[in-house]
């Protein structure tokens, strides 16, 4: 379903020129309004009556989270304080809280987006969905209650957390559609079969999932669990919150279209800040084309992925593909390069493993070194009779001895790099209780103080 068709499938010759547009208009209005941009321009020797729009785009160079943190609270704001109709702030999982707002038009659009991605998730009004995005500061709950509300759903506006009552309501109200952090929507599909709900029990047929990367692995895993089909949806909170991007429902695993007539889309080198070649890695930069409270221009967002124009006829917008990690996760261990995502990916693969881990990078001496720590399967624990997995354990047990050597030899193979490999018994590492999961803990500069 194509909530605006007029946009979506707008001749991209059309679109093009609408970006053009309101980038010139976007940016005049922040050199008057915002005296961050003014004085950037001003060094840059750039003035809105000659900036010729998308052709100067690059020209503008960058706004990044350390600009939001030297300008707090509100020194990125563009209209006035009685003008500005809510403020959120970024969930602070990479340093301080960045802080947001919104004029009503501005919310008019973030309810706009919202609907249009869940329309593509597969979402059709008169439905009920069940909110386990968190409440609050945090922009995915608010946002996505009203983009539901705009579309014409029912909310059941649950907030994150509280897994009995979230699976009581699921029973009771029998929603058809779920969203939450990928990570929580693993536990629910958890304890869905820990506790032998049945499938009739239950009426989901959607799930719309975002605010933290995720891999095919966690798709296949809530899909079998909650029975639905799951989409991607990506936002942050600097450019408007979900809603930024969406995957089609029958589109899966081929990426997210990109809103591009209110969020401009660039792929650029992680070292070079220059841009790339369609379809190539790079660090992700948006530029808000609509914003009227807080219009950022070029926003490093530091998440690794690409863009790419697909085959699909359903819309013309570009798509991006999943988030690899971001370029602050990028791990440099003795030389080699890589994301810890690409450890789930080589547990897709395995049997007899959960699809939770935990990387920890460390250092000892001058030496860097990686532990990967893994759980084996519920179904493994129960047939080797094992109410915890511990060395002895795995001396004891030939099939464990084989499974880590499996895994290891896997990520020397695909990565490069030899890992400790640790087994842990089904449970054993963290759990989402509603929010963001980190599955990442560097520890170096922690072992450089310490031996200071």
């Amino acid at each position: 379903m194509l909530f605006q068709p007029e946009i979506e499938r707008m001749p991209l010759a059309q679109l093009r020129e609408l970006q053009n547009t309101r980038l010139k208009r976007q940016v005049e209005y922040v050199y008057h309004r915002v005296p961050f941009y003014k004085a950037k321009f001003d060094a840059l020797g750039i003035h809105p009556s000659t900036f010729q729009g998308l052709t100067d785009l690059t020209r503008l160079g960058f706004t990044r989270k350390t600009d939001f943190r030297d300008n707090y609270p509100f020194g990125l704001f563009a209209v006035p304080q009685p003008e500005v109709a809510r403020l959120h702030c970024s969930s602070g999982t990479t340093g301080k809280a960045t802080v947001v707002g919104y004029t009503a038009q501005d919310l008019n659009i973030f309810a706009e987006v919202v609907a249009r991605s869940l329309a593509a998730a597969g979402c059709r009004p008169g439905m009920k969905l069940q909110n386990a995005y968190g409440y609050g500061l945090f922009t995915g709950g608010l946002g996505i209650h009203y983009g539901a509300e705009k579309l014409g759903l029912t909310v059941i506006p649950v907030s994150g957390g509280g897994t009995d009552r979230q699976l009581q309501l699921l029973q009771d109200f029998r929603p058809e559609i779920i969203c939450a952090t990928p990570s929580y929507a693993q536990v629910l599909a958890e304890e869905i079969q820990r506790r032998g709900i049945a499938p009739e029990a239950l009426n989901l047929q959607y799930a719309a999932l975002g605010a933290e990367p995720w891999t095919e692995t966690i798709r296949q895993q809530v899909e079998s669990g909650l029975r639905v089909q799951a989409t991607n949806i990506y936002g942050l909170s600097e450019i408007m919150g979900p809603g930024v991007s969406q995957e089609d429902v029958n589109e899966r695993g081929t990426g997210s279209y990109v809103w591009e007539d209110h969020f401009l889309p660039e792929i650029v080198d992680k070292d070079t800040g220059e841009p790339v070649a369609e379809g190539e890695l790079g660090v992700l930069v948006f530029t808000t084309l609509t914003k009227q409270a807080m219009p950022i221009l070029r926003y490093w967002t530091n998440d690794i992925t690409n863009l790419y124009y697909g085959e699909s006829r359903s819309r013309t917008h570009v798509k991006m593909g999943p988030i690899r990690g971001r370029a602050d996760d990028m791990l440099i261990i003795r030389g080699v390069n890589f994301f810890p995502t690409q450890v789930e990916d080589i547990l897709r693969g395995l049997d007899h493993v959960s699809p939770y881990y935990q990387v920890v990078a460390s250092r000892r001496g001058s030496l860097d070194e990686v532990e990967v720590s893994v759980e084996i399967s519920e179904e493994l624990m129960r047939g080797l009779e094992l109410a915890a997995v511990t060395e002895a354990a795995v001396a004891q047990h030939e099939c464990l001895r084989t499974l880590r050597g499996t895994l290891a030899k896997k990520i020397k193979d695909n990565i490069g790099l030899s890992m400790h490999v640790q087994l842990l018994g089904f449970g054993q590492l963290p759990r989402s209780e509603g929010g963001k999961l980190s599955r990442v803990r560097d520890l170096r500069d922690l072992n450089q103080a310490h031996r200071a």
